[in-house]
């Protein structure tokens, strides 16, 4: 069966995710832990970063590598066009959402995080004692632009600056097709799905995040009706090809850091 190394909240993870789903694929999650978790996958991939996909002897880093490996591998239901021009599209999108749309947002949701305290708080798991959720919820923001690299509001306004013109033309390309190259999903559509992710969570049973995490997302975006035409659309691919998410299996235990692709 296909392994996928992961970090449940990595929304590159999810783009993987996403298209192993509407593959029909089978694979087991991962979850890699901060600490053993990353010497493993450093010891698997010769990299720390996830995603990351072992199938047999084969390991693939990197979501782009994995998807382009996946439909080479598995080319029934193919996502990559095999025409030219909508090839090359698919592909330019693909990148574009890749550092456009995911570098933005995981900006603007360090700042949706600094700014909002029952949102911070939301990002706790369940099983956090409510006394502890308290202090988080109670740290000031301008010590969260200090954990947030020194990103500072000029930063987070620019990164949601960007990210409401992203989704703008994507509500105009999307309103007369159902997909981004017309009527078939490609690549470009889920990576577009998968890294709006920390724009605005999607609901339902797709990722094992805390209850109160899920419809919520970037202020001042995921809360106003301006880009609902694409969250429809976003929860409408989900609704028809994401699975239900499987727990899983952690790989250590021990507390360090670990990069997220």
């Amino acid at each position: 069966m296909l392994e996928l190394y992961q970090f449940e909240m990595s929304h590159y993870a999810e783009k993987v995710r996403l298209i192993l789903d509407y593959k029909g694929l089978e694979y087991r999650k991962i979850e890699v832990t901060p600490g053993v978790g990353q010497i493993e996958l450093y010891q698997l991939s010769g990299q720390r970063q996830v995603p990351v996909l072992k199938d047999g002897s084969e390991i693939i880093a990197d979501s782009t590598a994995i998807a382009e490996y996946l439909d080479k591998k598995y080319p029934e239901k193919p996502i990559i066009p095999s025409e030219p021009k909508q090839k090359g599209l698919c592909l330019l999108i693909e990148q574009w959402a890749d550092e456009s749309i995911g570098l933005n947002a995981r900006k603007g949701l360090i700042g949706s995080i600094g700014s909002n305290q029952n949102f911070r708080t939301a990002l706790l798991p369940n099983s956090v004692p409510d006394v502890f959720k308290n202090l988080v919820g109670a740290i000031p923001q301008e010590l969260f632009g200090f954990l947030g690299m020194g990103m500072g509001a000029d930063a987070v306004k620019d990164a949601q600056a960007a990210l409401k013109r992203d989704l703008t033309a994507l509500c105009f390309i999307l309103l007369e097709q159902p997909y981004l190259l017309g009527d078939t999903p490609t690549l470009a559509d889920f990576a577009v799905a998968g890294l709006t992710m920390y724009v605005k969570f999607p609901t339902g049973s797709y990722l094992n995040i805390p209850e109160a995490l899920k419809g919520q997302g970037i202020s001042g975006i995921a809360d106003v009706g301006t880009f609902e035409p694409f969250f429809t659309w976003r929860d409408k691919l989900y609704a028809d090809f994401r699975k239900s998410s499987p727990f899983a299996t952690p790989s250590g235990s021990s507390p360090t850091s670990i990069d997220i692709d």
